[in-house]
């Protein structure tokens, strides 16, 4: 029997390991406890008609309000809109971000909750921007350089022996079909951890297809170890509102919610072992030496920025701004 327990309620508006549910006094007192927070990067973005626009940031969410309940990290207010591939542009109900503002926004985000004093931070990604978010962490380190642990978590990476399908023969898989998007395996995650969101009545299949020999490009995830990855090509196939109006690219009547049980388990075992290495190896207040990080600063500088604009040193803003 597994230790993990869902579908649960949402909890953003009524739990306070939400950072924007808690008064400054709250988030200082749990930072000498725990100094870890999650930051939930998602979308808004057509899912068929099965499943909801904000699929992505629930199926994140839900996840992590599991983990953060068991490990006493904090949760930051989910990133709702996303960054997009070229094949997404011009899907209704798909709210297309600019690479250089969500970029610009991760930053913002990062520094904020830096000085804030979340300086581990794991950003767990559902939506397909796998190839954006790191762009965001690399920048902040280089415009900052100060000591930091920032992750990019995209869960699809850690189980992609079970995101290819039967169709892929992978007998072992508990899915028929391979991921895509909104497809068998996105609407099983769905019914999973969010079933009230699910307009289970309204279904939609369709078949995915490219216009060159797919034995060299991947799928979703990249599961499938493919030479060219799911976002490296334009052209090798169709973009969405034209080949999938539906919203969907794959098969929703195949969704199930004991499908996606033993992805989620081990996305959630995964999660909790993660976050406990990193808090084990550092607890609050401590970090990796940061002289093995930067020679930006000297001795008495770096004092003032890890103490904090209230406490005697300096905020993360006199290094630059904008971040």
């Amino acid at each position: 029997m597994t230790k993990w327990n869902y579908p649960q309620p949402g909890k953003i508006d009524t739990s306070k390991m939400y950072l924007q549910n808690m008064t400054i006094k709250e988030i200082e007192e749990r930072l000498k406890i725990n100094d870890l927070i999650i930051i939930v990067v998602g979308s808004v973005e057509n899912h068929g008609p099965s499943c909801p626009l904000g699929q992505d940031t629930y199926q994140c969410s839900r996840m992590s309000e599991i983990i953060a309940e068991k490990t006493g990290c904090t949760l930051a207010p989910p990133v709702w809109y996303g960054s997009h591939p070229f094949h997404h542009v011009g899907m209704p109900g798909t709210i297309v971000i600019p690479e250089e503002v969500f970029t610009a926004q991760l930053r913002a985000i990062i520094a904020g909750l830096w000085n804030t004093g979340f300086r581990k931070q794991i950003i767990f990604n559902n939506h397909g921007q796998e190839y954006v978010i790191p762009t965001a962490i690399h920048q902040f380190a280089k415009n900052y350089q100060v000591p930091a642990i920032l992750l990019n978590y995209n869960w699809y990476h850690g189980i992609s022996e079970l995101l290819s399908g039967k169709d892929m023969g992978n007998l072992e898989s508990g899915f028929d079909t391979t991921f895509v998007h909104a497809d068998e395996v996105e609407t099983s995650f769905a019914m999973a951890l969010f079933p009230d969101l699910v307009n289970k009545e309204c279904v939609a299949d369709t078949q995915p297809r490219g216009f060159l020999d797919p034995k060299f490009f991947d799928k979703a995830g990249n599961c499938l170890h493919r030479p060219i990855a799911w976002y490296g090509a334009v052209g090798a196939g169709p973009v969405e509102f034209a080949a999938y109006p539906e919203g969907c690219v794959g098969f929703q009547s195949k969704g199930a919610p004991e499908k996606a049980k033993r992805a989620i388990n081990k996305i959630l075992d995964t999660f909790e072992e993660m976050v406990s290495m990193i808090l084990k190896k550092y607890p609050p207040g401590t970090l990796p030496n940061w002289r093995e990080m930067t020679q930006k600063f000297t001795e008495e500088e770096m004092e003032l920025l890890l103490k904090g604009p209230t406490k005697g040193g300096k905020h993360i803003y006199t290094i630059c701004y904008p971040p």
